[in-house]
């Protein structure tokens, strides 16, 4: 969330920065709210002020034996003036506390700009392109002829959108989830979490998935939880409400969920097999730093996630996002994108985001200085380490043989006990 004082102070820029991720919001209409609000605390805080004038007037009085029933009654009536007011000043806080939750997070002055997906930039690529002088199979057939999936059976469970692994298919999504946590914990220093997978309505706040995109979100209305989107919804909120010690940042976090999306925006995209599903499993990474440090942090940020691409052999490239292609929380975001050989294209596997105060303002994280002891707003940051339903497509199709087998990379081996998916 962004500071009513931030956009008080730079309404202009902030305007600019909420059409930059193509949305049409009016600040002006907030700064109004705004601007009664603090016209009736005014009034408020010179009533109050008077109200302990006078009521050290009419304690001499009594002390005196003099009569001050005239100033009682008049100060009960400042005191109902003053409740009246502080019920406008109530009413004020929540309308400009509603309008706060639908403006965007502000892109940081790096993200280039644009309109949308078609003017991001290419950051590097990594790798051989997979070339193949026979004729290859996409993962579906890969799947299907090697039983790794089952669609159809997926489809008379659960409905279309959800993936069903079988055999060696299950035991290849376990290994990657098993071998990517533990890359990110042995390489790069982070602690596991193994988080609940529902949630109540305040985390997917905290990370800005509510109010705006609840309906992309599974929600049981009998207890009140939402099914998280990703694990970054409670990993985010482990800290909620709490002030941590600066000596004790940064705090790295990874944990696997399951992921489960309605994707109610996703009309007319590609759905085939695990291009797009419902439910698809994730290791996430999290980071809690200091503001100094948080575009540092986020550079690391990617390449903690490339270093499981490169691990895993895959042909892949980074892509800076324009800013109209940002998330609602995000300042600043990359994406990781596989090749596809089959597909012919590249897929998303990973965003790696640096959401600034943004989430850490709604859900009330803090830190403690070391220098003034005073405190101020972490900066949180996420990626995908990633996620595993395009990794697993990119994968089988670069790595199938002529005669219809899967090789699986060396660093994945030892985790399925096997060389080949035959």
């Amino acid at each position: 969330m962004i500071s009513i004082s931030r956009i008080r102070e730079n309404p202009d820029a902030i305007q600019q920065a909420v059409a930059a991720k193509g949305e049409q919001i009016d600040l002006n209409v907030l700064l109004n709210l705004d601007k009664q609000h603090r016209d009736i605390q005014t009034q408020v805080n010179d009533l109050r002020a008077e109200r302990n004038r006078v009521s050290e007037e009419i304690a001499n009085v009594k002390r005196t034996g003099g009569d001050a029933s005239d100033a009682i009654d008049a100060m009960r009536e400042v005191g109902d003036k003053i409740k009246s007011l502080e019920d406008k000043a109530d009413t004020f806080k929540a309308k400009i506390q509603s309008a706060l939750e639908l403006i965007p997070n502000a892109p940081h002055e790096s993200v280039p700009g644009g309109k949308d997906e078609t003017e991001n930039k290419v950051v590097r690529e990594w790798g051989e392109k997979p070339e193949f002088d026979y004729k290859i199979k996409d993962h579906m057939e890969l799947g299907s002829d090697l039983k790794l999936l089952d669609f159809e059976r997926a489809a008379k469970i659960a409905g279309s959108g959800f993936p069903l692994y079988t055999g060696l298919g299950a035991k290849l999504e376990r290994a990657l989830i098993n071998y990517m946590l533990d890359f990110h914990i042995s390489e790069h220093g982070y602690t596991e979490i193994f988080p609940p997978f529902m949630a109540k309505s305040s985390a997917p706040f905290t990370c800005g998935q509510l109010p705006k995109f609840a309906e992309d979100m599974y929600y049981t209305d009998k207890d009140e939880l939402y099914l998280i989107p990703t694990s970054e919804v409670p990993v985010t909120n482990y800290h909620r409400d709490e002030i941590l010690n600066e000596e004790d940042l940064p705090k790295f976090y990874t944990a696997y969920s399951a992921c489960f999306r309605r994707e109610a925006g996703s009309y007319g995209k590609e759905t085939r097999g695990l291009l797009r599903v419902h439910q698809f499993n994730k290791v996430e990474m999290l980071k809690f730093v200091t503001p100094e440090n948080s575009y540092i942090e986020l550079e690391k940020l990617v390449e903690n996630a490339e270093a499981i691409l490169q691990a895993l052999g895959l042909y892949y490239r980074v892509i800076e996002l324009c800013t109209g292609d940002l998330s609602f929380a995000a300042a600043k975001c990359y994406d990781l994108e596989v090749w596809s050989p089959a597909e012919n294209t590249w897929l998303e596997v990973s965003s790696c985001s640096n959401f600034e105060d943004f989430q850490a303002r709604r859900g009330n994280i803090r830190y403690r200085r070391d220098s003034d002891k005073k405190t101020d707003f972490v900066h949180t940051l996420n990626g995908s380490g990633v996620a595993t339903p395009r990794l697993v497509i990119a994968l089988l199709e670069s790595n199938q043989t002529p005669d219809g087998k899967v090789m699986i990379p060396k660093n994945l081996q030892p985790y399925m006990g096997l060389e080949v998916l035959d």
